[in-house]
């Protein structure tokens, strides 16, 4: 079955002459595409054709299964449903700028990082570019008149593992017939496939490249992320820097305080002398516990502690705000409780 909604417009265009119609049903297809629609809402289309296309195709490949709000800071928490019956999150949040949305790109996750829930059972598969991009649509709907302003590709999955896609979905977001994304508004995350984030940085895409980084030293990201045992800090720093010079953006370094592995004043001291004269930020993450993992998180005095260092060292850095802690908002946590409750 075709996921019609992942299709570029040439590629409508060749697909609606195979099917004996006029050439400008493609831009009206992508265009209701676009817009959520699903085939029969498709007025200025034929009966004929919708039928064709629902034969043919899916019009879109995602719905809510699952929806938690937070009482907290009005942090949404979303199940989406895939065609195959699995499901991945996403958490759309709020802020004086516009809505934000985080999406997955994988089902689950390979890449192993001790920290994170959504790899704890593996990853089943890639999503397509009209899986991403329906997660999108979905809570578009959901907002009403209001519209997803910022996107940042950091739920479940390593986004550089499903690089074509990813980057066919970045194409298609931001397509001035479709949702018109802003490419800058946009954010892609990465545990450090250094062979993926320099092809990435020849792309032309001016988005946000986010680098999970974690760590000061390879002694210690080995611990915590197997991706350490491939590529060193080094070689996944000067991808970055590639990133900068070819496109001009900063890279933010993400970094999840982790109490007696890599919280330390000395720590912070190793991590400033790293990313010395770098055009970067780091987004201080305190550490959801992960019980299966014996980690634990810090105090609020250990975060403040780290950032003083690296605000003393001249080191751009901020503590992430924490949203959605009433509604399972990390990564992984919900899909997890859902899939026991359906194995149980």
């Amino acid at each position: 079955m075709r996921e019609w909604m992942g299709m570029y417009p040439e590629e409508l265009r060749q697909a609606m002459s195979d099917m004996g119609e006029k050439p400008f049903r493609a831009g009206q297809l992508f265009s209701w595409l676009h817009r959520g629609a699903q085939f029969g809402e498709m007025t200025n289309l034929s009966l004929d054709l919708r039928e064709k296309l629902a034969r043919d195709g899916i019009d879109q490949p995602v719905s809510v299964r699952e929806k938690r709000v937070s009482r907290l800071d009005g942090t949404v928490k979303y199940l989406f449903s895939l065609p195959d019956g699995n499901c991945v999150e996403g958490v759309l949040m709020r802020y004086h700028y516009g809505a934000t949305l985080c999406v997955s790109t994988q089902v689950g996750c390979k890449m192993g990082c001790r920290f994170c829930a959504s790899t704890l059972d593996g990853c089943v598969r890639s999503l397509s570019a009209a899986e991403i991009l329906g997660q999108v649509q979905c809570a578009n709907r959901e907002l009403g008149d209001e519209r997803v302003y910022n996107i940042v590709l950091m739920g479940s999955g390593e986004p550089m593992d499903n690089y074509d896609q990813v980057v066919r979905f970045l194409h298609l977001v931001s397509h001035p017939d479709g949702l018109n994304v802003g490419l800058r508004h946009i954010s892609v995350s990465t545990c450090g496939l250094v062979p993926q984030m320099r092809r990435f940085a020849e792309e032309g895409l001016p988005v946000t490249l986010s680098l999970s980084l974690h760590a000061p030293n390879d002694e210690i990201r080995r611990r915590i992320m197997p991706i350490a045992q491939r590529y060193t800090i080094a070689e996944t720093l000067d991808a970055c820097r590639y990133y900068i010079e070819k496109t001009g953006r900063r890279v933010v370094m993400e970094y999840a305080l982790i109490d007696g592995v890599n919280a330390s004043e000395a720590n912070a001291e190793e991590l400033a002398d790293r990313l010395r004269g770098m055009q970067c930020h780091v987004n201080l993450i305190p550490l959801n516990t992960v019980k299966e993992r014996n980690l634990k998180g810090v105090s609020e005095a250990q975060v403040q502690s780290f950032l003083r260092v690296l605000d003393g060292r001249h080191i751009s850095a901020t503590r992430r705000r924490e949203m959605g802690d009433d509604i399972e908002g990390a990564c992984g946590q919900l899909r997890k409780r859902r899939m026991q409750e359906e194995q149980a």
